[in-house]
This record gives C-alpha cells, structure tokens and sequence, in this order.
C-alpha cells in the first residue's frame, strides 16, 4: 500500500479501522490557526499517510535551537549499529523513570527501533535528567516516520523547541513533578467531582496524579492516542492536561456507573492508579477518539497563562524546599558506625529506619545528639539553649512504660521567641511525628494525605494562631473557602508552603512551661517544663491516634540535630 512510506514499522494487521485510508488525501494550509481548527476537527486522521506529511510540516515549524541534531546525525553516529546490537543490548536511560515503549500497533521490531532512537536521543541531549513520556512519542512518532533516522530528527526538535512560552516535553524532574502538582491543582478547579473521588478512594492524591501524563502517552489505545497527537502537535502541553482531566472525569463516570454514591472505600493508592491505568487503557469500548476530544475542549475558562502561572509557582515551591531531582531513596542509607553511635532510647538499626523517612536533602547528614535529659537534666530552658540554632531536629521520646514516640520538627525552636510569651505555632508541613514501639509507624501532615484541606497560603504579616484558641476553633476552617475566579488553588503546592489552614497547619509551639507538637482539637504530644510528664492524642495537623499511653512518664528523652558531613 501506498502508506507504507511512512509505515515500515507498523503492524497493520493490527490497526483495524485505521488500516484503510479515506477522506482527504492532501492539506491546503499553512497558518497555524487553520492548522488548529483542522486537527480538532480529524481532517487528517484517517489517512496515514496524509496524517505523516501534516506532521513532517508541524516539525519543520517548531523553533530549535541552532545546533539541533537532524536525520544525518542519526546516520552518522549509529551506522550499521541496526545489525551490530540487538535491542536487549540497548536499555532505556535511567531518565525515563522505568516507562516502558508502547506497542502502539507496531511490529515487534518496531520496539527496538524505539530504543536505539531513545538511545541516541540520551547522547546528544546530556542536560534530559527526568522524562518519561519520551518512550510513548517515539513509539508514535515511529509510525510516521520514513526510518529510525527522521523519527529521531523529529523527536529531536520537540525537545529543542525554544519558542517562548511553548514546552512540548517535560525534560527535568522539576519541570515533570511541578506538572503533577498542577494537574492537581487543575483537577481540583475543574473537576471537582472527580477529584472528590480520588481523595475518597485513595490514601494519597499527589501519587494517583503523578501517573497523569502516562494516562495519555502511553496508556490510551493507539487509535485515541493518534487523535490527541494531531492536536498536541499544533496547540502545545496544555492539550495534554485538557484531555488528562478529561479521562478523570470519563473514569469518574464510569465509577458511579459501577457503585452507589457513598459506597466508595479508601484503599491504597497503587490500587487507585492500576484501577485508573485499566480503565484508561480499555476506554475504546465505551468512548470515541472524538468523544474524548470533544470532552477535552468542552472545560470552559481553561487558559494557558493560567496554567504557566500554576506551573511556575509550583517549580518554585519545589526550588525552595530543595526539591529539584529525583531522589533514589532505596539507594540512600543513613551510614552509622555501631561503635561511635550512641543513643540511650534508639538502636543504630532504629535510627536508619527513622532516617529514611526524613526529606531527601538531610538523608546524607550524619545524627548530631544535641540534649539528652541524662547529660543535661530535666530542664526545658536546657533544652532550648541546646537546640537553638539548629534546623531541621528529631525529637526521641522513651517512656517509663518502654514505649518510644518522637517527631521530626522542621523548624529552629528558636522561632517560637517570635510569639513573645504567647504559645504559638510554626513551623511547615515537613513535619511528622511518629512510634517505634510497640510497633512502628510515621504521622505526616494531613495535608500530604488530603491536599483538598489546605485552604489559604499564609499571610506573611499574620500573627500565628495561639494555642489558646485551638480548643475552640470552628471546624468549619477545615472546608476550603471561595476564590475569586482565575485565583490560584494552593491544591497540591501546599505540601511545599507554610501554610496557616489553622487547625490542619498547627505543627509545633513552645514557651517557658511546655512545648506541643502537632494541633487542633488536641496534641500529639505535648511535654512539660520539668521534661518529666507528657499528654498524647490526636490531632487534625497529624490526624494521628495516641502515640503511646494518653498520658505518660519520660524516663529518656534525646534530640538530635543533621550535621552535614560534606560542609567543611
């Protein structure tokens, strides 16, 4: 057949429908503007090879950068490397985040042509440390290629593209995890249904939407995949959130269709991602390529300075918690030296499972003991003049029953002198507290788990809530308040700001006779001035259950501080 010019990778026998081609066979057209009205409108999506001479128009358009490796670079650098290695010779970059290619109809040696190209791609773009979606784009880009070599030359100019304002592909993992957080802020505002769903069926939210990107490149059947390229190519990145929340929305259908409103049960997230990654991947049988698109364009007052300015504030919420790569945590073990470390409450073993789940940046810092109340006493002004100047501390309790509870406190104590004698709070969401024994388990802010509670970014200039108040705050402070319309949603970024949701965001406090860790409507420890006497219970920061008995003894208690064995 006439397409296979630009079909020598694809499996026809699979492509059903798509494999006999009809409607227009040529486009007449060069401004962008009757470029976007026809892709919305599947002017070329029956025709293949009408479909491949759009695309190779759409990539000579896109802005590079001067040096952007083409077609002849790919010759020259891979040679004969077709017959010379095979593809299991040939793994994917670590900077795709273990995606795989999609068959997309293709034949099975289609695939490896995808990891030669992918593995070229990786030499000549050094500066790509997080992009997942790369294996999906050259899969479908492979169908409308002549040869590996123009399928290389097109991903290229994707990821070369340096028109202002324009981004095709995620290439860091700032950029690709700020993208998460605002699909959760998108999804928050735009389908609220929907997102109520997710926060009711899964223990965390920001983990079902970090698979957002894949649910359209890589999980969609290839024919509704195709239809969301015509147009991604000519409108840009936000086409991939339009017809992202459409699938939320589709999938929030598709779950009432199948149980009784109420009857949803939390479960673990991983559950809620494969649930959605199936449906995603068999929604052929109940909605059209069109009908999903035509969903897509249907989200009125979507704009994309709105996103930039959600994805711009997220990056930087990310920039200043330090979060800016991938961290390979299962790779990062607190190294202690059984001989030189000494604690009277923790084991060395105890004390590397507690380092693994403090944030990335301190997980190479080596434990400092700063006060221990059998070196220096039972005495809280002891305890501060110990612990002031030190940020981040971990706080290690040991009761007279032999329970051991602690938290993770984010925050120099000295910050609490800004209250004056008033008790109030500070602190930011990296806060948790924990137990080791009798069994062992973290307690982080609420927020993490159910970001729909984070309500309202700080006011700078505001004064901290007093714990005074807390025992009488209305509850009604935990329901997100209106916005005026095209305002920011502080949805996912939350877990990187202070935030002051009142009672959700009351993380530590202390004065001359006690200090409290965690608030609203109770503490989740709270300790007195003598060191000696404690309270636990739950409280909405932490939505923890009591740490240990209610009420307690301390027979040890130990803080320690992160010395950054690299700073000299």
């Amino acid at each position: 057949m006439a397409e296979e010019d630009y079909g020598s990778f694809v499996d026809w026998n699979q492509m059903g429908e798509l494999a006999r081609s009809s409607g227009p066979t040529k486009v007449d057209c060069k401004e962008l503007k009757e470029f976007k009205q026809l892709a919305r409108q599947g002017h070329w999506a029956n025709n293949h090879k009408l479909r491949a001479q759009v695309y190779q128009q759409l990539f000579k358009a896109i802005p590079c950068r001067t040096v952007t490796p083409d077609a002849e670079v790919y010759r020259d650098l891979m040679g004969n490397a077709v017959t010379k290695k095979p593809s299991s010779a040939i793994p994917l970059p670590e900077f795709v985040d273990g995606s795989t290619v999609p068959h997309y109809c293709l034949k099975s040696e289609a695939v490896a042509s995808a990891h030669r190209v992918i593995s070229c791609l990786a030499g000549q773009f050094p500066d790509i440390s997080h992009c997942p979606a790369l294996p999906a784009v050259t899969a479908l880009l492979l169908h409308f290629s002549a040869d590996e070599a123009q399928c290389f030359e097109h991903v290229s100019r994707m990821l070369a593209c340096n028109e202002p304002g324009k981004r095709l592909l995620d290439q860091t993992f700032l950029a690709y995890e700020s993208s998460c957080m605002t699909f959760g802020d998108l999804a928050n505002k735009y389908c609220p249904s929907a997102h109520k769903l997710i926060v009711a069926t899964a223990n965390d939210v920001l983990e079902v939407y970090s698979d957002w990107q894949r649910w359209v490149l890589g999980d969609l059947p290839f024919s509704h995949v195709a239809r969301v390229l015509d147009v991604y190519l000519v409108e840009g990145y936000k086409v991939l959130y339009r017809v992202a929340l459409a699938l939320l929305k589709f999938y929030r259908k598709h779950k009432a269709q199948g149980r009784p409103a109420g009857q949803q049960q939390p479960q673990d997230s991983a559950r809620v991602k494969g649930d959605i990654q199936a449906f995603v991947k068999g929604i052929g049988s109940t909605v059209t390529p069109d009908k999903l698109l035509d969903k897509a364009f249907s989200i009125r007052l979507f704009s994309r300075k709105e996103i930039t300015l959600l994805q711009l504030t997220n990056e930087k919420s990310l920039q200043q918690k330090g979060i800016t790569v991938k961290q390979k945590r299962r790779n990062v073990q607190l190294a202690l030296n059984p001989d030189t470390f000494s604690s009277e409450i923790v084991s060395a073993k105890e004390m590397r499972d507690i380092w693994s789940w403090i944030p990335e940046r301190f997980a190479l810092c080596q434990p400092q003991l700063l006060f221990t109340t059998t070196n220096h006493g039972c005495s809280l002004n002891r305890f501060y003049s110990h612990c002031e100047g030190y940020e981040p501390t971990l706080l290690l309790i040991r009761t007279t029953d032999g329970d051991v509870c602690g938290a993770f406190l984010s925050t120099d104590w000295e910050e609490r002198k800004r209250g004056g004698n008033k008790l109030s709070f500070f602190g930011t969401g990296e806060c948790f507290v924990f137990r080791l024994k009798p069994e062992m388990e973290r307690y982080e802010w609420v927020v993490i788990r159910h970001p729909e509670l984070a309500s309202a970014i700080k006011d700078p200039g505001s004064e901290d809530v007093s714990a005074s108040e807390a025992p009488n705050m209305d509850t009604n402070n935990l329901l997100q308040p209106e916005r005026p319309a095209g305002d920011l949603s502080p949805f996912l970024s939350a877990r990187h700001f202070n935030l002051n949701s009142k009672n959700t965001s009351m993380f530590m406090a202390g004065n001359f006779d006690s200090i409290i860790v965690g608030g609203g409507e109770g503490n989740a420890l709270y300790i007195d001035s003598e060191l000696n006497h404690g309270r636990t219970g739950r409280c909405t920061t932490f939505d923890n259950p009591p740490l240990c008995a209610e009420s307690f003894q301390i027979s040890l208690l130990e803080v320690w501080g992160f010395q950054d064995t690299m700073a000299t």
